[in-house]
């Protein structure tokens, strides 16, 4: 099929091997495409410097209704560098990424020649989903949850890691109240609408967005997707979804940093990131259950009943064994260097 060679064509390792230092880097930024973003709106550009590669927040692919503030852009950003880092120890760089408070808001990851060296976390960057599905419900082992919790730990940032049936059900309460909130907001649905790829067509055409078939709807026409995504988008069955989808978990995990701004939001990015990318390594799913730190309003209160202090919860993330799901896309390198 048209859309699986897309994706098989997209979420690819490097085939061969790459001598010119140029095509190297641009190997390397197509590796941090295949981060995560909010709505998959790939909110990012790169620059290739000298010896170094810059991470730009495209504020033209901003989510004013889900993320006012830009908290998940910027998360989103940070995950891409800790894809880039990632890629780039693979190709025989060291990198790692810093945060500049400049106007642009860039962070440049300033590499140097080293040792190549295939991380399990590298491995799996092609392979990792947000994965919007039932799972198992099984338990984790103490060794699995030790090292996703080890990954997801990070400068200024804390990983809370929640098995017990009783602490889910109280984050469930809170996804639910959020979910409400949301979908009653037309707002949040017109633009959870446009950012919605109906069709195979549209999702191969634009590289971008949620495809269909990643939440398990079938692909239809855009003008029936959207007669039937504004029939059936309603607040009871989507709260009945993510219960079904909570309880079917292994666990949930909390990211919370200790300072709210732009440095640790990408600090949380990338800890979720290593998060995911150990969790894929570890044949584990994972998928975002956000809305009760997307919903202003809520995450205080969401805060207090975690027990979280001053912290701010980033991201709120349920984790176990599951089946796959068809992966989304990505834009073309070109689309995204400046």
């Amino acid at each position: 099929m048209k859309y699986e060679a897309a994706v098989k064509r997209i979420r690819r390792h490097t085939e061969g091997t790459l001598s010119e230092e140029a095509a190297l880097l641009k190997e390397i930024v197509r590796y941090a495409t295949l981060a995560p973003s909010g709505h998959n709106t790939q909110c990012w550009r790169f620059r290739i410097e000298n010896r170094a590669i810059a991470i730009l927040p495209d504020l033209s692919r901003r989510t004013p209704v889900v993320d006012p503030d830009d908290h998940h852009l910027h998360v989103s950003l940070g995950c891409a560098t800790e894809n880039l880092a990632q890629a780039a120890r693979a190709f025989g760089f060291m990198g790692n990424g810093v945060f500049s408070a400049a106007s642009d808001g860039a962070i440049t990851v300033p590499l140097e020649r080293s040792r190549a060296q295939e991380s399990p976390l590298f491995k799996a960057i092609p392979h990792r989903q947000c994965t919007r599905s039932d799972f198992d419900g099984k338990p984790l082992s103490l060794e699995e949850l030790h090292r996703l919790e080890a990954a997801g730990t990070g400068h200024g940032v804390a990983l809370l890691m929640l098995t017990e049936r009783e602490a889910m059900e109280k984050v469930l309460e809170y996804v639910v109240q959020g979910n409400r909130m949301q979908v009653d907001n037309p707002n949040f649905v017109r633009e959870l609408e446009r950012w919605i790829r109906f069709s195979d067509g549209e999702a191969i055409r634009t590289g971008d967005g949620l495809p269909a078939r990643v939440t398990g709807s079938p692909p239809a026409p855009r003008w029936l997707g959207r007669l039937l995504f504004r029939a059936f988008f309603r607040a009871k069955p989507e709260n009945d979804k993510y219960a079904r989808h909570i309880r079917s978990s292994a666990g949930i995990a909390v990211f919370v940093s200790n300072r709210d701004d732009k440095a640790h939001w990408i600090e949380a990015g990338r800890c979720y990131q290593r998060f995911a990318l150990q969790a894929t390594a570890l044949g584990i799913r994972n998928a975002f259950i956000n809305q009760p730190v997307e919903e202003a309003g809520l995450r205080p209160e969401f805060a207090k009943a975690l027990g979280l202090g001053d912290g701010r919860p980033d991201l709120v993330v349920r984790f176990g064994r599951g089946r796959e799901m068809p992966k989304s896309l990505r834009r073309p390198v070109e689309a995204v260097l400046l």
